[in-house]
């Protein structure tokens, strides 16, 4: 059964023609440690590496031929080590967080998962916006995961933390590495 978020997306995008990338998360999470959220996941099958209205780049784990496949170089924390948080669970200071990106923009800006947890369920998204008005941090961090950020950006109802103004404006689409 698919995530509920990604059902809504692929209402929001139409299934992709190209398909997604085949990946053996268990063998993955074997080999790295690393386990990824399962809405994520459920993205990876359907869509697949690729971009999102031409402006936002998604990575995934290596898939065959795939130029997507660079989510394992951004991984600078052991996965199989609990983080150090404080007593919500949460890093106290993001410079100090365990983060992973998984998009980025033609801009520049990248979005993350806080790793906070060994639990990928919990993961939260935080976006870097490379060149921020001056004064105003460029970091935004929104409590919800992967598939909900995603759906959020593209009905409207989560503002856009990028720094093109009009990137999610309906029609959305999504182009599969295949398709370029």
């Amino acid at each position: 059964m698919m995530h509920p978020a990604i059902s809504n997306l692929s209402v929001m995008l139409g299934m992709s023609d190209a398909q997604g990338d085949v990946i053996d998360w268990d063998e993955l999470a074997r080999t790295t440690g690393l386990r990824l959220p399962a809405d994520y996941r459920d993205f990876v099958v359907v869509y697949g590496g690729g971009e999102l209205n031409e402006y936002l780049a998604f990575r995934t784990p290596p898939a065959n031929g795939s130029p997507s496949g660079r989510l394992l170089e951004g991984l600078d924390f052991d996965p199989r080590e609990e983080p150090q948080s404080d007593s919500e669970g949460r890093s106290q200071v993001l410079s100090e967080a365990r983060i992973l990106p998984f998009a980025t923009t033609i801009n520049g800006d990248m979005a993350f998962w806080i790793c906070d947890s060994t639990d990928p369920e919990g993961w939260e998204v935080v976006v870097f916006k490379r060149q921020p008005r001056y004064g105003t941090d460029p970091w935004t961090r929104f409590e919800m995961g992967f598939g909900e950020f995603l759906v959020g950006l593209l009905d409207g109802t989560v503002p856009n933390p990028f720094s093109d103004g009009s990137w999610n404006d309906p029609p959305h689409t999504y182009q599969n590495w295949r398709e370029y």
